[in-house]
């Protein structure tokens, strides 16, 4: 089994350090949440992100919310703390209506600013600012690395560990068998994770739940494992999921795994989860696997970002 190299950890970088060498390098920074129903956490993530990585030091030029549909207070909370909130809907409407986390993401390359995006799920209760510096660190660092993964352990309930479940259960296996130059992720499927938009804008976005895989199996494959890193984060907790939503979930990511593998499945129409109430009746399960293309091939984007269209 090859030697893999050493993850790096969230202390191993400081704001002022990080926010000193960004202005020498010229760059800018936005930190994306994808947010539906999260006014409970949003609020302190937005809020911890401006007092420490904008007011405090100058790492982070804006925090973007990208509010998917939400029918709480959510965009309310998220601006009052001071971010730019923006509905997904509202952005790139000339490219018809999609639906997912992924096509949240894939739309915040248009709404965000800067020339690296951070992007941090909206519902982890005990969010520090090191999750920030840490997936900012290699990439202002090291000039090599064009994303970088955080990964860390996941409570479940009372017990430390636990969480993670469709990535021990579904997306690890699926990584062992068919991509295996990928199992050096601790967390494949983390949503804490930042890009290079010069990258991230070449690369198609599965609009569901698959989109953490597609986008690891697309780096790698694209631009090599070497420009690649991960990022050690301590502990997340978050709100865990019913096995209801993480079947839902698990068909979504092994349907990206079969299509970046090379064997079909578009021949099985809408990906779909067949499955069974308590009373034994059966109830199909729409699950979102459509993918966005490129965001670098869409003329309004190239438009608003001076992009030429690559060759």
């Amino acid at each position: 089994m090859p030697v893999l190299p050493v993850p790096w950890r969230h202390d191993d970088f400081q704001p002022a350090v990080l926010a000193e060498i960004k202005a020498e390098l010229g760059l800018s920074v936005s930190v994306c949440l994808p947010a539906r129903d999260e006014e409970a956490t949003v609020g302190h993530i937005v809020a911890t992100v401006r007092r420490t990585l904008m007011e405090e030091v100058a790492l982070v030029d804006e925090v973007l919310v990208l509010d998917d549909g939400s029918t709480d207070a959510t965009a309310a909370v998220a601006s009052w703390e001071g971010a730019r909130v923006v509905a997904t809907e509202d952005v790139l409407p000339e490219t018809g209506p999609g639906s997912g986390k992924g096509n949240a993401m894939w739309k915040s390359l248009d709404a965000a600013e800067g020339d690296i995006l951070c992007w941090l799920d909206a519902d982890i209760r005990n969010f520090g600012d090191h999750f920030v510096t840490g997936l900012l660190g290699p990439l202002l660092t090291q000039p090599e690395v064009a994303f970088v993964k955080g990964f860390y352990r996941r409570p479940l309930h009372d017990q430390p560990q636990g969480g993670g479940r469709v990535t021990e259960l579904m997306a690890r296996p699926l990584i062992s068998t068919l991509f295996p130059q990928l199992a050096r992720f601790v967390q494949p499927l983390s949503g804490e994770y930042a890009g290079r938009r010069e990258v991230l804008e070449t690369l198609p976005f599965v609009e569901g739940w698959g989109v953490e895989l597609a986008l690891l199996v697309d780096i790698v494959e694209r631009y090599g494992l070497a420009s690649t890193a991960q990022v050690d984060l301590g502990v997340r907790e978050h709100r865990n999921r019913t096995l209801a939503e993480l079947g839902v979930q698990a068909t979504a990511i092994l349907v990206t795994a079969l299509r970046r593998a090379g064997i079909a499945t578009d021949r099985l129409g809408p990906a779909e989860l067949l499955r069974y109430t308590d009373d034994s009746k059966p109830e199909a399960i729409a699950v979102e696997v459509r993918e966005r293309p490129a965001i670098e091939t869409i003329p309004a984007y190239r438009r608003k970002h001076s992009r030429e269209l690559s060759a």
